[in-house]
């Protein structure tokens, strides 16, 4: 996630230079620095030193660990787009009332690694217009972005967006499997399942018209459509996927919780 929102950056316009990376990955690290033309710190407390932005791109269990010592100006601005991490959670680990610069939580997702993302932001109450303009031009090099005004809304974004790509993938490997079985060659089955839901996604955002009319209007009466929608609704299928959405959202708060009880 990191190299793509680094590669959507210089493609702005953003020079590589201007960027310095921490990686403790050295095969990582010299593959980014190859890549892109950056700078490699030696360590975070490095890249850290004198950044107007600061971009935390950890797993949740790792975040205590990358940002413990580091020194902030109150002038950076920290993004973190770690899942569950709480903006009070990186507070504390930053040195609690010590440090009082603007955080932002990001949940992005990987559709950014081709320019197609959607990110979540959700800014602390601190952050002054220059923070939150901050959040977003570094997100936006990877995509669109939605701000919400609750965090406790941040799990839902994980949940809706930063795992609905895998979601998207899931399904459209049930119908691949689906057209097989009934005779199609795995080629022609992919194919079929996969470019039907890109033409789907670009009706419904181009077009204007909300998703539910469209559904209506492929679904003529009697016909084919309608039988397998009311296949699905007779499944259950609205409930699986509430059920599932709510599954993501309960772990990403409970790995905020996780995080919180060890500092």
């Amino acid at each position: 996630m990191a190299a793509s929102l680094i590669g959507g950056l210089i493609a702005a316009g953003h020079p590589a230079e201007l960027i310095r990376v921490s990686e403790p990955d050295a095969d990582r690290a010299a593959a980014l620095q190859e890549r892109f033309g950056l700078k490699l710190a030696k360590d975070n407390v490095a890249a850290v030193t004198g950044a107007d932005i600061v971009v935390l791109a950890t797993k949740p269990q790792q975040v205590a660990s990358a940002v413990r010592g580091l020194a902030l100006s109150v002038d950076t601005t920290l993004i973190s787009i770690c899942a569950g991490v709480r903006i009070a959670s990186l507070r504390e680990l930053l040195g609690g009332n010590d440090w009082a610069g603007a955080i932002v939580r990001a949940m992005p997702n990987t559709p950014a690694l081709v320019g197609a993302g959607i990110t979540g932001l959700h800014a602390s109450d601190n952050a002054t217009p220059r923070a939150r303009m901050q959040a977003e031009t570094v997100l936006a090099a990877a995509g669109q972005v939605v701000w919400v005004e609750r965090e406790a809304l941040m799990d839902a974004v994980t949940a809706v967006s930063g795992s609905g790509p895998a979601y998207f993938f899931l399904l459209t490997e049930a119908m691949a499997e689906a057209g097989v079985a009934l005779g199609l060659s795995p080629e022609d089955a992919k194919k079929l399942a996969l470019q039907t839901f890109i033409g789907a996604a670009k009706m419904a955002a181009g077009e204007g018209t909300d998703v539910a009319t469209l559904r209506a209007n492929v679904t003529s009466k009697g016909g084919t459509t309608q039988a397998a929608l009311e296949s699905l609704e007779a499944a259950g299928f609205r409930l699986m996927l509430n059920t599932a959405l709510k599954a993501a959202d309960s772990r990403g708060a409970q790995l905020g919780d996780e995080l919180a009880a060890t500092i």
